[in-house]
């Protein structure tokens, strides 16, 4: 996975041409993306930056709150870069199957999760690994990991009937299941058994990690799952709105004539 793609060149380079409009960054951010929290962090410098530059005077106090709203949303969009700066893989690491699937989503004119058709297999990988030791697993961890197998499972199977179309969830999805939950299972059992109960230098021993970790990506599981069920929602409470302003008054004009 890569951020060196040619979107994210074209993002940043306009970043760097419009610098003196940083601090909207953020804002443009949640806008585009549609993520109220982020609109609403953005709004807040946007709204200090111009009240410093249009209202303020330009000098003095109120230039050193412009230039902190520039930094602070710059900072910001950075820590959100996952959002604008997705990572996607280089075109020549895809595979003839990643291809494939990009042809048959073409022909049905569907667009499945980034590499979805392979997503159930590391699914699966990772929960006949976790059976597999699941006497060297310590605690509830074997029962978090099918968890997080079992959501991620819905979920991938959610996005190949009704794809959401949404960057964010697709690359969340493939990195959670493809990179994050295989490599801390495979980083936990590479240790040798003698040492899991040894304190590291932060103070948690290697269960603990281990036990973090996975509570983590079982919080991200469950809210890609979530995230889904409320945009799906939103559309159709937007589709019903929608029938109900174009169709609803001719079913109350029906009533009424049939009363008369």
């Amino acid at each position: 996975m890569s951020r060196l793609t040619l979107g994210n060149v074209v993002k940043v380079t306009s970043v760097l041409v419009f610098l003196p409009l940083l601090a909207n960054l953020v804002l443009v951010i949640g806008a585009v993306r549609k993520d109220l929290r982020t609109a609403l962090e953005g709004l807040l410098y946007a709204g200090a930056f111009s009240t410093a530059v249009f209202v303020l005077d330009p000098w003095g106090p109120p230039a050193l709150l412009a230039l902190t709203a520039m930094g602070a949303s710059g900072v910001r969009s950075w820590h959100l870069r996952d959002l604008w700066l997705p990572a996607r893989r280089p075109w020549w690491k895809r595979g003839p199957a990643a291809t494939f699937t990009v042809i048959e989503a073409v022909r049905t004119r569907t667009i499945p999760a980034t590499g979805s058709e392979h997503l159930p297999s590391a699914v699966a990988r990772v929960r006949r690994q976790a059976d597999r030791n699941r006497h060297r697993l310590p605690g509830d961890t074997h029962r978090t990991v099918l968890h997080i197998c079992q959501v991620l499972d819905a979920v991938i199977a959610a996005e190949q009937r009704e794809p959401t179309a949404d960057p964010h969830v697709e690359y969340e999805l493939d990195v959670v299941a493809r990179e994050y939950l295989p490599a801390v299972l495979r980083s936990y059992l590479a240790i040798a058994p003698s040492r899991r109960q040894e304190r590291q230098p932060d103070g948690r021993t290697p269960d603990e990690e281990l036990t973090e970790q996975l509570r983590i990506l079982a919080r991200q599981a469950d809210a890609l799952d979530a995230s889904r069920h409320r945009r799906l929602t939103a559309e159709l409470s937007t589709t019903g709105n929608f029938l109900r302003d174009k169709y609803g008054h001719r079913q109350l004009d029906a009533s009424d004539s049939r009363v008369l």
